[in-house]
């Protein structure tokens, strides 16, 4: 018997074992190096102060992305001869990481490694699936030829796909919690606390409902203490989220640092807009409620109602036929 793609049994069963194993080893993996987010935040934005307290405030060059003492040095020295860290890229690809979440120096060398590698491993597996398993095997050359390069695409957008997919996550559940941290900076700024002081604040009352705006809070925080302008840090926090209430946010806030106008005002006004853009958003998603159940209802809920509505007068009628 033989399966679709060409396989027969026995090789669609060695790939469902191959892929069983592989599946129990990252379990495996994943269950021995389970790490605490808390732990790798802090540890990021001490590495942030440190940088600042030594003057490296400036954006990152090349020179300063290859470490020779990193695990990484070897991907960067290869990355380096091959003319990939360019200063444009390496700024583009660390502003989007930055948005990700990951604002390390090691995660840059490993996207941009991984851009490199990917499409070459993709390659390199869809070959052997090709060639070496038989698979397609009565496919023409062209058609081999296009799936080939299909997969080398997708082998090529696989790190911006993951990439964006969290910066979509991480923006999302930063819009769900910037109203609250809105209520808290005014709560703090009616207090008399200075904003680096709120921001620090706010932080540390977000870390575990909403960790992953009080580690943006806590590195403005920081930055705050030791840039030389305080307009400058409110700017870094716009361009690591990218988010437009965010970026009203920072407009406000560097507003409120050169003209003088009152904090608590202007960030009370935000966050009533911002509430009230979040129950739009639920009664638009409850307007869309009915006409996404359509298909269930009829689907699954309909038939199931007409077998308990007419299955008893089809059993009688059956049983009367009968006799």
């Amino acid at each position: 018997m033989t399966l679709p793609f060409g396989l027969d049994p026995l090789d669609l069963a060695t790939i469902l074992a191959g892929v069983a194993a592989f599946m129990v080893l990252l379990a495996i993996w994943a269950a021995t190096t389970v790490r605490d987010p808390m732990r790798e935040r802090i540890k990021s934005l001490q590495e942030r102060r440190a940088q600042l307290r030594a003057g490296l405030a400036a954006p990152r060059r090349r020179s300063a992305l290859i470490s020779k003492a990193d695990a990484t040095a070897t991907m960067g020295q290869i990355l380096n001869r091959l003319k990939v860290l360019q200063d444009e890229q390496t700024r583009q690809a660390a502003e989007r990481l930055a948005q990700a979440g990951w604002r390390t120096r090691e995660a840059v060398i490993v996207y941009q490694f991984a851009r490199l590698v990917a499409p070459i491993l993709a390659a390199l597996v869809a070959l052997f699936l090709l060639y070496g398993l038989g698979m397609m095997a009565d496919k023409s050359t062209n058609t081999k030829l296009m799936a080939l390069i299909g997969v080398v695409l997708a082998g090529y957008k696989l790190p911006d796909l993951i990439v964006t997919n969290a910066i979509q996550k991480r923006t999302e559940a930063i819009r769900l919690a910037l109203p609250d941290a809105l209520d808290l900076l005014v709560i703090c700024a009616e207090a008399g606390l200075t904003l680096d002081a709120a921001f620090s604040r706010v932080s540390r009352e977000l870390g575990m409902a909403y960790p992953e705006l009080a580690d943006e809070f806590s590195l403005t925080s920081i930055e705050l203490g030791f840039l030389p302008e305080r307009r400058q840090a409110l700017e870094n926090l716009s361009r690591r989220v990218d988010l437009q209430s965010m970026r009203g946010v920072v407009t406000t806030l560097v507003q409120t640092e050169r003209y003088g106008t009152p904090l608590a005002s202007s960030l009370r006004v935000l966050s009533a807009e911002f509430r009230n853009e979040r129950m739009m958003r639920a009664e638009e998603k409850a307007a869309r409620l009915p006409a996404i159940m359509t298909v269930p209802l009829i689907l699954f809920i309909l038939p199931t109602l007409f077998v308990v509505i007419m299955g008893p007068a089809a059993c009688s009628i059956a049983d009367s036929m009968g006799k």
